[in-house]
């Protein structure tokens, strides 16, 4: 299964709440508790994003984390990247692959395109728009029958 990490949901939570208040230099404590994320996780994401070049931090009484840019110009992909590393399906996909059978593989290659299909897809998607509740909730097929991902309320 694709699946992002618990940190990193929460790692997009306190992106989320800087992108709706982008003139506010919020604390890591402050950001916790609006959040509902314990100080400590809170703080770590946030040291790895500044880390990562997606949030900016000031020291001092009135210091705090902002984003280093607009929400607009901040995707999926370099969120999940500040905090698991790049996307990678399969062994073969890593930029840095280990895997024993790739010389005698037959599908690493499909693997590799439908791995640059998901990037390019995180990509296409900007705090901004996981940002936005009213986008329609997607529908997908699994097995060729029709399966709705419903939203939770």
């Amino acid at each position: 299964m694709l699946r992002i990490s618990k940190l990193t949901d929460y790692g997009t939570v306190l992106l989320a709440h800087l992108a709706r208040n982008p003139d506010a230099v919020c604390s890591a404590a402050d950001l916790a508790a609006r959040t509902g994320i314990a100080l400590p996780t809170a703080s770590k994401l946030l040291k790895s994003l500044a880390r990562n070049g997606l949030v900016t931090s000031t020291r001092g009484a009135s210091g705090g984390y902002r984003l280093s840019r607009d929400a607009s110009l901040i995707s999926a992909a370099e969120i999940i990247d500040a905090l698991e590393g790049p996307v990678s399906i399969t062994e073969c996909s890593a930029s840095d692959s280990h895997c024993d059978i790739e010389e005698i593989c037959g599908v690493g290659n499909a693997w590799q395109r439908i791995n640059v299909a998901i990037r390019d897809a995180l990509h296409a998607v900007s705090l901004v728009d996981l940002l936005r509740t009213s986008s329609p909730v997607p529908r997908f097929r699994f097995a060729g029958l029709p399966i709705n991902v419903e939203e939770k309320t």
